[in-house]
């Protein structure tokens, strides 16, 4: 049975860059996978959105490397370009003071390049399961050395129909190399593949407490297709300090959309599949960066992404299941932040929305648009409370939801 291991066992340099992060402790999932993939035990980690799944196997992932080697031995694999860069970022900032080296490995750019990167011996690679092959069956990937395989965001690759990569390349691997799964929801499915590939697999499940509800307000917002666009640009317009991502159940008009808002000098960037990398990258740098913008996606962008200050998320196209609809819920309140999220809805749509939000533990509030404010019903209820007693009225409901008044 593993047993807690605290920072202060790590090496001394992930102890240096730990304390560089200023965080206060380990996130609960931290605390149950650090010992059990030091321990070299396969895993099964389900934990929801924002509560540090990257560094709770980045950590141990770099404290096992033997920076004296230069032998690859550890593959960490995602589902897209912006998922690989990101986790690459985790890596390098926690691998500073070290000699341990990584390199990324995805689609949609030049293979030379990659090849290139490769010949400099890289202890860690991150990289889509596509490429990651590509390049192992061309001989240019070795993976006998291989130590820890970890595929994050599980469910979306098997989603994805990328699950035959990740088992070849896992074949390609030792016997007792370690496997683990990540991601913000298992299937059952890929329990099933789990209990196939792994070895005696250890399951973790981390269950989205109170406390994480509570930062995040969820409400919606009926109306029809045709009024979306009116209404979101009225949402907008009243939340001038707004950082949101936007999401769309396809491409077609986010081009359209997004000029509109440009053309009242609201920043706005479009993430989509049909984007090269270095448009994605472009948008995403420009995005972060920004105070005040707006993200239009599909949900491409719903998986893995951390965005720092990210105020609202806003389901402009009700998502196709209720997992997809928590993966983009997540983008915001991440790590106890506080965080929106609203969907526009049709009447249709408001009991599905309403039955997610129940078995999500994310109870959703009703909202409306009056004079071009957008109030909750509870505000509504003051207001009217007020008006029939002036004598004993109460203070009005703070929050984020209604146009501030100028200084």
């Amino acid at each position: 049975m593993a047993t807690n291991t605290p920072i202060q066992e790590l090496q001394p340099y992930l102890q240096e860059n730990w304390k560089k992060a200023a965080f206060d402790s380990l996130t609960p999932v931290q605390e149950e996978m650090l010992p059990f993939m030091l321990e070299g035990k396969d895993l099964v980690v389900e934990s929801p959105t924002g509560t540090g799944k990257t560094l709770a196997y980045s950590l141990p992932l770099l404290e096992k490397i033997d920076s004296s080697s230069t032998q690859l031995q550890a593959v960490v694999m995602a589902p897209t370009k912006e998922l690989v860069m990101q986790i690459h970022s985790v890596l390098q900032e926690y691998a500073k003071g070290s000699n341990i080296t990584g390199t990324t490995l995805i689609g949609g750019v030049n293979v030379q390049r990659q090849v290139d990167k490769l010949k400099k011996k890289p202890q860690y690679i991150v990289g889509t399961p596509g490429r990651i092959l590509e390049l192992y069956k061309n001989k240019k990937v070795k993976l006998h050395e291989v130590k820890t395989i970890v595929v994050d965001e599980a469910d979306i690759v098997y989603d994805m129909e990328l699950m035959d990569e990740v088992q070849n390349i896992v074949k390609g691997t030792m016997k007792d190399r370690q496997l683990v799964f990540v991601s913000a929801t298992i299937s059952n499915k890929s329990e099933e593949i789990a209990k196939e590939w792994m070895n005696d697999p250890h399951f973790i499940k981390i269950n989205r407490d109170s406390g994480s509800t509570e930062s995040i307000a969820n409400i919606y917002l009926i109306s029809e297709r045709r009024d979306k666009i009116d209404n979101l640009r009225r949402i907008i317009r009243h939340h001038s300090n707004m950082k949101a991502i936007v999401f769309f159940g396809d491409n077609l008009k986010l081009d359209e959309i997004a000029a509109k808002f440009a053309y009242r000098g609201i920043t706005v960037g479009i993430l989509s599949g049909q984007a090269t990398k270095h448009e994605r990258q472009k948008v995403m740098r420009e995005f972060r960066s920004s105070s005040h913008a707006l993200l239009l996606s599909t949900d491409l962008a719903a998986r893995g992404l951390d965005i720092s200050g990210l105020t609202h998320v806003i389901h402009f196209d009700l998502a196709d299941s209720e997992k997809q609809f928590l993966h983009r819920s997540g983008r915001t309140g991440r790590a106890g932040q506080k965080g929106t999220v609203i969907s526009l809805v049709t009447e249709r749509e408001e009991n599905v929305l309403l039955k997610w939000a129940k078995k999500l533990n994310l109870p959703a509030e009703r909202a409306v648009i009056k004079q071009d404010q957008l109030l909750l019903a509870s505000q509504i209820q003051q207001k009217s409370a007020q008006k029939r007693s002036p004598k004993k009225s109460t203070p009005q409901r703070s929050g984020n939801f209604t146009k501030k008044k100028g200084k």
